[in-house]
C-alpha cells in the first residue's frame, strides 16, 4: 500500500523537478521556490553535497511534497537515501540491488532505461516507472513505440523536457515528466523568484493538460 500511494502521488504531480546544487544551502533554497510555485514532487539528485541531510530537512519541512533520491548509483546509497526520508529512488540506470532493496522497503524505483531490452529487465524485478533517459535524446513518439509491445508500462521521460514540449510529451502517453534545469537554471544567478516562476508556469500547464 505504501509503495501504491507514492506511485498514486508521482502520477498525479505531472512534474517532478530534479533538484542540483553546488551546495546544500543553494539546493534548499531551489526547492523552496519550487515549492512555492506549486511543485508537489521533487528529486533530490545525489550529486548534492549532503543530499541525505537535505532530504530529512525537506520531510520535516513539507508534509504534502513527494519527494525522491535522484542520481542514486547503488544499494548502498538507496537504502541510505530510504532511511533519510526519501519517497521513491532514481537512477540513470538499472541497478539490480537497488531495485531488490527498494522492493524490500515497499518504495517505488525508477531507474534509466534507453531500450525495450532494459525495460523490460527492470520490469522483472518490480519496477513501474521507467525513467526514459536522456529524454532529449528521443521524440515524444517514442513512447507509442515501446507501448506497442509494452502497453501497461509507464514511462517518465527526464531530460530536455520545456514549456515548449511539455505538454506533446503529456499527450504522448508519459505518465509523467522530469524537468531540470529548464526551471531551476536562474539559481546559478540567486534569482530564486524567477525558479518559482517557471515552477509555477510548469506546473499550471501540467495541471491544464490533465483536465
Amino acid at each position: 500500500m505504501k509503495s501504491y500511494n507514492i506511485l498514486k502521488k508521482l502520477n498525479e504531480s505531472k512534474i517532478t523537478v530534479v533538484i542540483r546544487g553546488d551546495t546544500i544551502e543553494q539546493a534548499e533554497k531551489i526547492v523552496a521556490a519550487c515549492v512555492n510555485g506549486g511543485v508537489k514532487s521533487l528529486e533530490i539528485t545525489f550529486t548534492v553535497p549532503k543530499a541525505h541531510h537535505l532530504l530529512e530537512k525537506i520531510r520535516e519541512k513539507y508534509d504534502s511534497v513527494v519527494v525522491g533520491a535522484g542520481t542514486v548509483l547503488d544499494s548502498e546509497t538507496a537504502r541510505l537515501a530510504i532511511l533519510s526520508g526519501a519517497d521513491f529512488i532514481v537512477s540513470p540506470h538499472f541497478d539490480v540491488e537497488t531495485a531488490k532493496l527498494c522492493n524490500r522497503y515497499c518504495i517505488p524505483y525508477l531507474p534509466g532505461c534507453m531500450t525495450i531490452n532494459e525495460m523490460i529487465h527492470a520490469i522483472e524485478y518490480g519496477v513501474t516507472i521507467i525513467k526514459l533517459f536522456p529524454g532529449q535524446l528521443f521524440s515524444p513518439s517514442i513512447i507509442q513505440n515501446i507501448k506497442g509491445p509494452l502497453p501497461y508500462i509507464q514511462i517518465m521521460p527526464t531530460g530536455g523536457i520545456s514549456l515548449d514540449n511539455l505538454n506533446t510529451w503529456l499527450d504522448a502517453g508519459a505518465t509523467l515528466v522530469g524537468v531540470g534545469s529548464d526551471i531551476t537554471y536562474p539559481a546559478k544567478d540567486d534569482h530564486y523568484d524567477r525558479v518559482e516562476k517557471l515552477a509555477s508556469k510548469f506546473v499550471r500547464m501540467a495541471i491544464q493538460n490533465g483536465k
